[in-house]
């Protein structure tokens, strides 16, 4: 009788009636007030649509340095990710958060680009980067990409944690809740274009984005460019702002398949509309600049797509 069972589940194997499991996806994002969640949502979509026999996942994390770690460790297939962070855990910068070189790093694509929003209630009346000195100020989740950026960009200002009055170390919902409620007086997120989080603070008090120039920019260095907040982004806001800008890369593990990073990578770019309904940063993903300044080795199963659409050779 057992061998006739045997026989039974070998033949099922071998027909494909039945296998042990799926592909499983697990999609690394950041908190559920910034652009990685929503957009995470959009991709688990996508690939529970297209990508057959897959069982995806969106897990909501303090976003960029634990994405990469996830992925390191083999905890994740895919993480949103900002382009120094992706720099700092391949050279295993520990005062960034990574121990050691996370040697599993490979690359899918450059996304969309994002804006440091340094952002003040106008009655703290913070005009400048200087103006933070003696204020409370929320940098973001501890070792986040947002946090690492907040330290940079206050050393390139002259600047450091301890000049400001209170330093929180706060994931974006919670920063705008402590500035209502006059417990802050400023956030730094960094984010897409029309971040919720900030969206809902101008809904509810006036705002002021404080200006990053250009020569703060310029001693911060590759991989941060000028950018612009355009005047309407925001309620309130009635002028452009000038910020930093910096990539975000969808980042995977060397571990994970050829077949499931091309299949992640061809149905990312083949369902933008998808992904653009759910968040509008997605406007800005285009496949034509998807391999610009990738900061880690691409992996084979990005590549291939690559090579099928004539982007390399």
């Amino acid at each position: 009788m057992i061998k006739k069972i045997s026989a039974t589940i070998v033949a099922l194997l071998v027909s494909g009636s039945i296998s042990f499991s799926a592909e499983f996806i697990n999609i690394l994002t950041g908190g559920t007030s910034g652009v990685y969640y929503p957009l995470g949502v959009g991709l688990s979509k996508i690939y529970g649509e297209k990508i057959k026999g897959s069982k995806v996942q969106v897990q909501s994390t303090k976003a960029s340095v634990e994405n990469l770690n996830l992925i390191q460790s083999g905890k994740g297939e895919i993480a949103f990710v900002l382009g120094d962070s992706v720099q700092y855990g391949w050279a295993g910068n520990a005062e960034a958060g990574f121990k050691s070189k996370l040697d599993n790093l490979r690359g899918i694509a450059g996304i969309y680009p994002n804006y440091v929003h340094i952002v003040a209630a106008k009655s703290a009346n913070i005009k400048s980067i200087a103006d933070l000195k003696g204020k409370r100020v929320s940098v973001g989740a501890p070792k986040s990409g947002t946090e690492l950026q907040a330290r940079a960009i206050l050393k390139a200002a002259g600047m450091s944690y301890k000049d400001l009055g209170k330093v929180e170390y706060l994931p974006f919902g919670q920063s705008v809740e402590l500035i209502k409620n006059r417990q802050l007086d400023a956030t730094v997120q960094s984010a897409g274009l029309g971040v919720a989080s900030i969206k809902d603070l101008a809904n509810s008090v006036d705002i002021t984005i404080v200006e990053i120039p250009a020569s703060i920019i310029a001693k911060l260095g590759a991989p941060y460019v000028s950018a612009t907040i355009p005047a309407g982004t925001y309620k309130g806001v009635d002028k452009d702002a000038l910020t930093a800008g910096i990539v975000n890369f969808l980042i995977t593990s060397k571990k994970v398949s050829t077949d499931t990073v091309y299949q992640m990578t061809k149905n990312l770019f083949e369902n933008l509309p998808t992904l653009v309904a759910t968040h509008k940063a997605a406007k800005n993903i285009d496949i034509n600049k998807a391999l610009t300044g990738m900061p880690v080795p691409l992996h084979p199963g990005a590549k291939k797509y690559y090579q099928e659409k004539g982007l390399i050779k």
